[in-house]
């Protein structure tokens, strides 16, 4: 399998491990048309690819993935009818890396908000840099947390914490998400590869298909409730993405200032 046609989604090799990095044309790898359209692609074809039998995702730089980016989110107001196109889109990227069976190692290098959040979140264990923070501030921006948070952060921190945190859009530091239960470790900068290799490490030393298939079964009630959740999450995200807040957030973020919200 290549990976070169791949704009926004650099792969590389190391033995049995593929290395997926996030390389936004932004210092913090935020998402565009073009990043969202790979993600919906990309896991499809880490899952048919026949030389790995591990995932690493990161992000290129000082951050994972910090979410939408501006100039795409003010598009998609102006015209409402390209964010209601991506849905499916949107749905592919949930269900294709619930559905991926090789082992997903994050590689939490820094920022992860909104998007890529869920990203991260989705992924079987998450090796989290020391600098790194953690968070879904999809309601700062006046949308709806429908790509992807409401199906995984109540399943690893239990409903109470994890609505105050998708309502209140708070960034969490690497260790308050470690804390919480949201990551699995924490490392310092420059023992980030390390941690992030011996774990892998740790998984291909057992057999493959156990490795795969145990996965698989852990993530049926995952991919349950995301088909339960999925179709009703975007459907109000897209609802939301038409509303006078999310059109004056979008717009205050853009002119660094407080936003004038109405409720409208």
């Amino acid at each position: 399998m290549t990976f070169d046609a791949y704009e926004r989604i650099k792969a590389t090799r190391a033995g049995r491990i593929l290395t997926l990095t996030l390389t936004g044309t932004n210092p913090v790898n935020a998402v565009d048309a073009r990043m969202h359209h790979e993600l919906g692609r990309v896991f499809l074809d880490a899952q048919d690819d026949a030389d790995s039998d591990l995932i690493i995702l990161t992000g290129a730089g000082r951050a994972f993935c910090a979410g939408g980016d501006a100039a795409w989110f003010q598009a998609q107001i102006d015209h409402p009818e390209t964010f209601r196109a991506i849905a499916p889109e949107a749905k592919r990227i949930i269900t294709s890396m619930l559905d991926l069976e090789k082992p997903i190692v994050c590689r939490l290098n820094g920022a992860a908000a909104g998007l890529g959040a869920t990203l991260a979140l989705l992924c079987d264990v998450v090796v989290a840099s020391e600098k790194a923070v953690i968070g879904d501030p999809h309601v700062k921006v006046g949308l709806v947390a429908g790509d992807g948070g409401a199906v995984i952060w109540p399943q690893l921190i239990g409903f109470a914490r994890a609505k105050e945190l998708l309502m209140t859009g708070e960034m969490l530091t690497a260790q308050a998400a470690l804390d919480l239960g949201l990551v699995n470790h924490v490392a310092a900068p420059d023992a980030l590869d390390d941690k992030v290799q011996e774990i892998a490490a740790k998984i291909l030393a057992n057999p493959r298909w156990a490795v795969r298939w145990t996965k698989t079964i852990a993530n049926i009630p995952l991919r349950a409730l995301a088909a339960q959740i999925n179709d009703a999450a975007m459907g109000y995200e897209t609802l939301s993405n038409m509303t006078r807040d999310r059109r004056e957030a979008v717009a205050a973020f853009l002119e660094k200032r407080a936003p004038n919200l109405t409720g409208e």
